[in-house]
């Protein structure tokens, strides 16, 4: 039998689909994935949504500015001052084309993205009719080369839960590659095995996230000893058979699946109640947990592919120059992290061990 390798050594890795949300909540989470991360796509589901150039430099600041104020006060997770915050619009049955001209040229703006009308926390003001609504604004991405990000899953309540990314790749996603071949679309935190299917067969620019939570667990941890609400996030976790293709797509060194954690943090609170948020928290230990999949899986070697290279390929960009090391040094998740002046953030697994630690 092959001995395993102590360290692992990889090229700096990149977060294409992170949440910060914003206050307090920023600083206390941003420097954990700024700790790992090169770069990181910003989701921009506030509350208001951040739907012009305009917000979107705004809230780049805050994050900038959360980050000097970790690195001034010497926390022991202070953040690396390369870390770049690449932001995103959110989409409305009301977004101009002109503002996706303003985004593309201002050069921080990388990426639109779709929510669908109620599909997760802050989606309220999502679209309601993606072809009907937003060509001229569909139409206008393609031409400048701005990526589409589309949380795929449809939104009727007829629909089951588990079923909702495989009728949205029937009713949303094959029509919309038809009217707009060239259009690059980045389907995030795959969830199936239709998912993988679709997006490893598609014509044209497309490629797809997973997040750890769904390489590394099912439906059933939700349910593990009692209702776990620190696994519920949206796509919801579902069977065994997709946890295992998500697991080969991402492990394969396919190039159009790369790393999106899909990192969401929620107060503890607002986690454990009659009716909880959506959300895993991964940005503490997002690359230690991708490592323990793909060791899992046998294939630590693609890791690098995954995590440093794919995303970089997809959006044009170069990959980093910097390195990280991973070394096999079992650690307990803990508990939860402190936000100064807010409650605790339960992070995902809290308790459990994993067997890879990045070093500082």
């Amino acid at each position: 039998m092959t001995k395993q390798p102590d360290q692992l050594t990889l090229i700096r890795p990149d977060d294409w689909h992170l949440h910060v949300r914003d206050g307090a909540l920023l600083k206390g989470v941003v420097g954990h994935t700024a700790r790992q991360f090169a770069r990181a796509i910003i989701m921009p589901n506030l509350t208001p949504p951040v739907t012009t150039t305009a917000q979107a430099q705004a809230y780049k600041e805050r994050i900038e500015q959360a980050l000097n104020l970790k690195v001034e006060a010497s926390d022991s997770h202070a953040a690396s001052t390369q870390f770049n915050p690449m932001m995103t619009l959110y989409l409305t049955d009301n977004t101009p084309a002109d503002e996706i001209t303003k985004a593309h040229d201002s050069g921080i703006v990388y990426a639109v993205k779709l929510y669908p009308a109620g599909a997760t926390t802050n989606s309220d003001a999502g679209v309601t009719d993606l072809l009907g609504r937003c060509s001229a604004v569909l139409e206008q991405m393609q031409a400048l080369g701005v990526p589409l990000l589309v949380h795929g899953e449809v939104t009727d309540p007829q629909v089951d839960i588990f079923d909702r990314e495989a009728v949205f790749i029937e009713q949303v996603m094959i029509p919309l590659r038809a009217r707009f071949p060239e259009l690059k679309v980045v389907f995030e935190h795959l969830t199936t095995q239709e998912g993988v299917q679709y997006v490893r067969e598609a014509a044209g620019p497309i490629a797809a996230t997973i997040t750890p939570q769904h390489l590394l667990y099912n439906r059933n941890d939700i349910f593990s000893g009692g209702l776990q609400p620190h696994w519920y996030c949206l796509p919801v976790l579902k069977r065994e058979v997709h946890r295992q293709a998500l697991l080969d797509a991402a492990t394969s060194g396919h190039e159009r699946f790369f790393l999106g954690t899909d990192s969401a943090p929620h107060t503890r609170s607002l986690k454990e109640q009659s009716c909880g948020c959506a959300g895993c928290f991964t940005a503490l230990h997002a690359i230690e947990l991708y490592a323990e999949a793909f060791e899992r899986a046998g294939r630590l070697e693609n890791l690098e592919a995954f995590a440093s290279r794919n995303g970089p390929a997809f959006y044009g960009l170069p990959v980093n120059q910097e390195r990280i090391t991973l070394q096999r040094d079992p650690w307990q998740i803990p508990a939860e992290i402190t936000v100064p002046g807010k409650e605790g953030v339960v992070p995902l697994a809290a308790g459990e061990t994993l067997q890879w630690r990045l070093l500082a």
